[in-house]
C-alpha cells in the first residue's frame, strides 16, 4: 500500500526509521495501537513486523493498526523523498532526538492543543522513531520540522525506542 493510501484521514502516525530489533517494532505497534495512533509507516530498513516474533510482542496488533513501508523497499526514498511525501500529505514531522535545539514533549502537546488560528499549531502529527542505539540520522533530523525530546531525570540519558514511543503516543493523544 502507499503511505497515502495508509494514512488517508490519519491525524496522529508513527514513523520507524531502520528500526531492527522484532521486540521494539512488536512493543512500538502494540503501543500505537492502545494509545490510538491512527497509522504506522516503516522506513525499507525497519525489520518486518510480520515476523513471528513482532506478532507475537504486538499481541496481534500488527493486524490491526494500518501499516506499510514509505518508499517500498527503496532504501534511498527515506528520508529524502519520504519526509517531503509527509509534508505534501499534510504532517508536522517530528523527530523524537535528544538534540540540543529540541524542543519538550511539553511544548509539542501545547502546540497541538492549542487554537487552530494560532501559527504554531500542528494539526497533523507524523512522530519519528529512530533504531536502537544511534538513533535518528542526520538526515533525519536536519528535514524535520521539529526535533522533539523527553524530559529524563537522575542522570538517565534517553529511553529504550519501545518506551519512548508509548511515552509519546500517550502524550499526543486526544484526551
Amino acid at each position: 500500500l502507499s503511505a497515502e493510501s495508509v494514512c488517508g484521514g490519519a491525524s496522529r502516525i508513527a514513523v520507524l526509521d531502520g528500526i531492527v530489533d522484532s521486540t521494539n517494532i512488536g512493543a512500538i505497534f502494540r503501543s500505537a495501537a492502545a494509545l490510538g495512533m491512527d497509522a504506522v509507516l516503516l522506513s525499507p530498513t525497519c525489520c518486518d513486523p510480520l515476523c513471528r516474533r513482532a506478532i507475537r510482542v504486538s499481541m496481534g496488533t500488527v493486524f490491526q493498526i494500518p501499516w506499510t513501508r514509505i518508499g517500498g523497499d527503496d532504501k534511498h526514498y527515506w528520508p529524502f523523498t519520504g519526509m517531503q511525501e509527509l509534508r505534501d500529505l499534510g504532517f508536522t514531522t517530528v523527530a523524537m532526538a535528544l538534540e540540543d535545539d529540541s524542543i519538550s514533549l511539553e511544548e509539542l502537546v501545547r502546540r497541538l492543543n492549542n487554537d487552530n488560528g494560532e501559527k504554531d499549531h500542528i494539526d497533523k502529527l507524523a512522530l519519528i522513531f529512530g533504531t536502537e542505539g544511534d538513533g535518528l540520522s542526520h538526515h533525519t533530523i536536519s528535514r524535520a520540522d521539529l526535533t522533539v525530546k523527553i524530559p529524563m531525570s537522575h542522570g538517565v540519558d534517553s529511553l529504550n525506542v519501545a518506551a519512548s514511543s508509548a511515552v509519546a503516543f500517550y502524550s499526543t493523544a486526544v484526551h
